[in-house]
């Protein structure tokens, strides 16, 4: 992977406060990134619980966020969703209710929309042009946290939305990667395509080698201890699906192998349901009950 420019890499003199909450059931990472210059943060994909047996919610992870930002006397700017995530359901909405903020997804959750609000068979009242957000990122946008410029990097891959959010020095990939002994995410959902994660890869390990990322996941693999934050350089060197002198043929051809043996994330279902929604539930019956759906032998 060859070094490029990018204007992603600006601000760097600015180091961000980075505070981990992992959930985990669903192995996920929330984030709150702090400006160190003032009282003003965002939220990265946050975590709405759910027991999927009896149906039941709540909100006890997103709770220590609200309490860790109240306690200290913060203010939430944003709430950040790398992409529509098919592994837990977002608890933005609810962070939101509680805090302020604006919400904010990559512009390509439109496709996103479509493309499930068809396997959902969601009527025409369920809009697809993204207005449940905020906000919607194009590659290159800036927003501000505080004094800080925050970036948003369409990375996609994974999934068609897959946004890279770099702030300062520090980068929040989504799904996009792991940790280095992890490997990188699947590219078989509806959407994704193993060549172009491995492109939207190559923009991420273009940044400075000393730039922070974050994980979205971590699966302890060979059964070490959990961890979230690895650097560009470390990624270069020693992540085991894309490291210095891995080809692209190379990485689509493990990429795809691989991703043909995987079953189902368990939560992928309601996931997608309430995250295409921006978090928000699906609307209530007449009866005032809300419900999901499981469609079959539609997604393999």
């Amino acid at each position: 992977m060859e070094k490029v420019t990018l204007p992603f890499a600006a601000n760097r003199q600015v180091h961000p406060v980075v505070i981990a909450f992992f959930d985990e059931p669903t192995n996920t990472f929330s984030y709150i990134v702090k400006d160190p210059d003032s009282d003003y943060c965002a939220v990265v994909d946050s975590v709405m619980d759910i027991d999927y047996a009896s149906g039941r919610t709540n909100f006890d992870g997103a709770d220590k966020i609200i309490d860790y930002i109240r306690d200290n006397g913060w203010t939430l700017e944003w709430i950040i969703e790398t992409h529509v995530h098919a592994d837990h359901l977002s608890a933005a909405p609810y962070i939101q209710g509680e805090l302020g903020g604006k919400l904010g997804i990559g512009n390509q959750i439109t496709v996103v929309q479509e493309t499930f609000g068809k396997i959902f068979n969601e009527g025409t009242e369920f809009a697809r042009d993204g207005s449940q957000f905020d906000r919607l990122f194009a590659d290159g946008d800036a927003y501000t946290i505080g004094g800080m410029t925050a970036y948003a990097m369409h990375t996609p891959g994974h999934t068609p939305a897959c946004m890279t959010h770099v702030i300062g020095d520090a980068a929040f990939v989504g799904d996009t990667l792991f940790m280095p002994d992890g490997g990188t995410a699947r590219a078989d959902f509806p959407g994704g395509d193993a060549k172009t994660l491995y492109r939207s890869i190559a923009r991420v390990l273009s940044l400075p080698d000393d730039t922070r990322l974050f994980m979205c996941h971590d699966y302890m693999p060979n059964g070490r201890s959990v961890a979230w934050e690895t650097t560009v350089g470390e990624q270069r060197a020693y992540n085991i699906h894309v490291k210095e002198g891995i080809s692209e043929h190379q990485f689509v051809a493990m990429r795809e192998e691989r991703d043909a043996t995987l079953g189902m994330p368990k939560l992928i279902l309601p996931s997608l349901q309430v995250n295409m929604r921006a978090g928000h539930l699906p609307p209530a019956e007449d009866s005032g009950q809300v419900f999901l759906k499981v469609p079959l032998n539609t997604l393999s």
